[in-house]
């Protein structure tokens, strides 16, 4: 049984992916130049989140208006762990909050037809003194999933679980250093 806190992720020894879901404007011009670029907002906060099925259950799979296509971030692990070390909980002391960087949130993590289970997944919220860092410097690729994840709703509305789930990009727990992990959960 997982723990009611764990990091669930798609990584390598150097990177690690995480997902977001944007409009097609901003999704285009992203795959174009291999890094966000405008229309990008490097101006507000952007929620990075290293698990594909809290972020199907937010977007509709690619469905709702402004988040029709899904990308997949592979970011370096020293960004996403630099990251971590500056986040402050959404849930903690309103004044660090304001004044902090990242923001870290734990939500349920969602099964394949979108139950939240009874653990968490996390989301990063990279904000505005961070976020050209995050696109220039942390992300070293970004790939298209919409056609895949249109594919994988389909099998999930047609009851074809299993090929469903063969379809789903990998997640086992990160690793974490003890302090960091301690500090967010």
């Amino acid at each position: 049984m997982p723990a009611m806190h764990e990091i669930r992720a798609d990584f390598g020894a150097d990177t690690i992916t995480v997902y977001q879901a944007y409009p097609a404007a901003v999704a285009d011009a992203a795959l174009a130049a291999g890094q966000f670029a405008a229309p990008f907002s490097f101006r507000r906060m952007t929620w990075i989140k290293p698990s594909y099925l809290w972020l199907m259950k937010r977007s509709n799979w690619g469905r709702k208006p402004g988040q029709e296509r899904i990308l997949a971030v592979r970011i370096t692990r020293a960004g996403w762990e630099q990251a971590l070390a500056l986040a402050v909980p959404t849930t903690g002391d309103p004044g660090a909050l304001a004044a902090a960087d990242v923001h870290v949130q734990w939500d349920p993590e969602r099964s394949l037809r979108g139950a939240a289970l009874n653990h968490y997944s996390i989301q990063i919220g990279v904000g505005r003194p961070r976020i050209r860092e995050f696109a220039e410097d942390w992300t070293t690729g970004i790939t298209d999933l919409t056609a895949r994840t249109h594919r994988i709703a389909e099998l999930v509305r047609a009851g074809r679980d299993d090929q469903a789930k063969r379809l789903l990009p990998p997640e086992r727990v990160y690793p974490l250093p003890e302090a960091v992990a301690r500090r967010l959960s």
